[in-house]
């Protein structure tokens, strides 16, 4: 999101400044584009995971910094909060027995993180919201102590003008309001980036968007936030309402929100990195000394200062990046909609299911998104969010009768989605033994209708039934969470409830 931010004022020179440099970048990228200045084909994936950190009682620790401090790696970096930290795994060429050596690096880089954080009797939990957080727990006193996120905070905090007013409606309700914009470090996500050439973009971009609902179905594990039982992927309205610059009057006028999913399937990347421009107001308008067209004209490759800052400001499910690698620019498509966790295995189960039904989706001839209204892509990442695999979606009818139809997220994965996936992963040179072992994750899900929030609940319900108040209820499933995570076997075949206490003498 910009590292080299500063904490400082802005003026409205600072703003008009900025707005022009932003346009100037706009046209550099165009100019790029229409240039074929981008690098060729790579099939680079990568991947970056944010983790929450918990003490061996199951709530939150604020020590990222001095976790951080010992783990000693740029691999890993603080998240908005102190209780966040995030894990970067260098790009790898899809191919090959690409996801065993992902899962092999995941293991080694978290295992090494969770004995550093041990030393200071803390522990990794890699969860879509940690079940203990508590609202206490996410005030402005607990940000990194980062220049960049207080000043994000701040710019946010004045935009919106009031308190940010948190009110989801799931199986339980949750009301509340907060001063700052930290209830967004409660969200801790997988993000999957995929490097592609700007002629395959949008069709990447728009099988990513089609497919997020059937992401969120089989992978959800956020059920809870401060107590309450919500979403079975709560994280998506927090996340958004915990960004939303809009007092209820602007909501109602329709401008759109910074966390959102979109309005329409695209054709360009450009289409995307335009829209930011038009409709969402600077925050952090920090200009760079770089100019962008000056630097096309002498041959060079401009940074785009300015547009990779905005856009790092408007939180997309599927977002656009600009990146120069090895001085070559290049565009990726980052997906951003799972959430963290439960075990290595499942992350790079859920990697897997995405990067092949991508790969088939985009390339098929008459494609899902000519078929598929963008109104009912966006309705079916709400119900998945709510509802999970339990969720029903609507997907474009096969044969000869066409429209859509309402179907299961289970047999809609089970039937058409992850034999796509298994087309893709082949298309890309994965080898049938990563192939089949890391689908076959996803499959058994489906088959038991088992995922993290399904997991948690039960384990949390069965601990009321014995008993147990909410809260120690939750402080018992996050600590079996953690217990059941570190031992590393796939989410599906985790017994329900924290085994009893057991007496000694």
């Amino acid at each position: 999101m910009g590292e080299k931010v500063v904490a400082g004022a802005f003026d409205l020179s600072d703003r008009q400044q900025y707005r022009d440099k932003l346009q100037r970048c706009l046209t550099g990228l165009e100019r790029l584009l229409a240039q074929k200045r981008f690098d060729r084909p790579k099939n680079l994936m990568g991947l970056e995971i944010e983790l929450n950190l918990a003490g061996a009682d199951g709530l939150p620790k604020m020590l990222n910094g001095a976790v951080l401090e010992r783990i000693a790696s740029r691999d890993f970096q603080t998240e908005l909060a102190m209780f966040n930290l995030e894990v970067n795994i260098a790009p790898h060429r899809l191919g090959g027995r690409v996801f065993d050596r992902l899962a092999e690096e995941l293991r080694t880089s978290l295992a090494y993180a969770h004995r550093k954080a041990g030393e200071v009797d803390a522990g990794i939990v890699m969860i879509g919201i940690l079940p203990t957080l508590d609202r206490d727990d996410l005030v402005s006193s607990n940000l990194s102590e980062v220049d960049r996120y207080t000043l994000l905070n701040d710019q946010i905090v004045a935009a919106r003008g009031e308190d940010f007013a948190l009110d989801i409606d799931g199986v339980e309700r949750l009301s509340c309001t907060s001063k700052s914009i930290v209830p967004e470090a409660a969200c801790t996500s997988v993000q999957l980036h995929l490097q592609v050439t700007p002629a395959r973009f949008a069709d990447v971009w728009n099988a990513a968007q089609a497919v997020t609902a059937a992401q969120i179905a089989v992978g959800a594990n956020s059920p809870f936030l401060f107590g309450r039982e919500l979403w079975r992927e709560s994280r998506p309205p927090l996340f958004q309402q915990a960004t939303d610059t809009r007092p209820p009057e602007l909501q109602a006028q329709g401008v759109r929100p910074r966390t959102w999913f979109g309005e329409r399937w695209i054709s360009s990347a450009y289409e995307l990195f335009e829209e930011n421009l038009r409709y969402f107001p600077a925050l952090l308008p920090i200009c760079d000394e770089e100019d962008p067209l000056a630097v096309l004209e002498a041959g060079g490759v401009p940074s785009l200062a300015e547009l990779v800052l905005h856009n790092g400001t408007i939180y997309r499910w599927n977002r656009p990046v600009y990146g120069i690698a090895d001085g070559v620019p290049h565009l990726r498509v980052e997906n951003r909609v799972l959430p963290a966790g439960p075990t290595v295995t499942d992350v790079v189960a859920n990697a897997a299911f995405y990067y092949g039904v991508v790969r088939a989706l985009a390339e098929e001839s008459r494609p899902v998104w000519s078929r598929l209204p963008f109104e009912a892509a966006e309705a079916n990442f709400d119900a998945a969010c709510r509802y999970g695999i339990e969720a029903r979606l609507q997907w474009p009818r096969r044969g000869r009768l066409g429209g859509v139809g309402e179907v299961d997220a289970v047999s809609l994965v089970r039937e058409e989605l992850l034999p796509l996936a298994e087309a893709g992963l082949d298309a890309w040179g994965v080898e049938p033994a990563d192939r089949d072992h890391y689908l076959g994750v996803i499959e058994e899900r489906c088959r038991r209708r088992t995922n993290g929030a399904t997991w948690q609940v039960a384990t949390f319900r069965r601990g009321l039934e014995a008993g147990l108040s909410r809260d120690a209820a939750l402080a018992a499933t996050t600590r079996r969470y953690a217990e059941l995570m570190h031992l590393g076997e796939p989410v599906h075949t985790w017994p329900v409830g924290a085994p009893e206490p057991v007496s000694v003498g």
